[in-house]
């Protein structure tokens, strides 16, 4: 169960979250849905930065769902290598691209349904795609979003799926997306796991974690 707070607490978060973070996007490199699953998968463990280092002469060369699908396995792991855990990786993202070519005619489906039955993608990366390549409202729960819903007081749950559906409720459907990035944002530049910049965060006076921490 979410530890219920004030629909006021949270109209407040979300305002300076909005504030602090207007303009926030993926920092995943991608011009089409195919694209962003492959990096998505590819950003599993491995910093965005890295991702787009690799996917440039990645996308060069493999342009389709079909192209993905058929590239020799050995060839997509070389390719894909510096990001880190690249067999698996590179096994999901071919399996991935074969399910598309073989139940969706090569195209990335816009429902969570769907796509939470492809290889590779849970209900995370279903919510990127779905936000970022449809402009469909999804609560993505990465690292950063678990952390900072648990130290705000917005959930007290550890399971990601738990979180999300323990924040649903509380954030109004027209802002998960938004809120999503930011609260990746927040994770990043203030937020850290190990050393919190708790003095310099514009949510110290609204969140559990920060008022106990300075």
């Amino acid at each position: 169960m979410a530890k219920k707070i004030s629909k006021d607490r949270v109209k407040k978060i979300l305002k300076i979250l909005s504030r602090t973070y207007p303009d926030v996007k993926t920092a995943l490199r991608h011009k089409n849905p195919i694209q962003l699953i492959v990096a998505t998968i590819l950003s599993a463990q491995c910093t965005d930065k890295q991702v787009n280092q690799v996917t440039p002469a990645l996308f060069k060369k493999l342009r389709t769902a079909r192209d993905f699908a058929d590239e020799p396995l050995s060839d997509l792991e070389e390719m894909v290598r510096p990001t880190g855990f690249y067999r698996n990786k590179a096994r999901n993202i071919k399996a991935c691209c074969e399910a598309l070519v073989e139940k969706h005619d090569g195209k990335v489906p816009d429902n969570i349904e769907a796509l939470v039955q492809l290889p590779g993608i849970g209900r995370k990366t279903a919510n990127v795609i779905l936000g970022s390549a449809f402009g469909i409202p999804g609560i993505v729960v990465d690292t950063h979003v678990k952390r900072v819903s648990q130290r705000i007081g917005l959930t007290k749950e550890r399971d990601p799926v738990k979180i999300e559906f323990d924040l649903m409720p509380q954030i109004p459907k027209k802002d998960w997306i938004a809120f999503s990035h930011q609260m990746i944002w927040h994770g990043r530049a203030l937020c850290n796991a190990r050393k919190p910049k708790c003095h310099e965060c514009p949510l110290l006076d609204l969140c559990d974690f920060g008022r106990t921490a300075v």
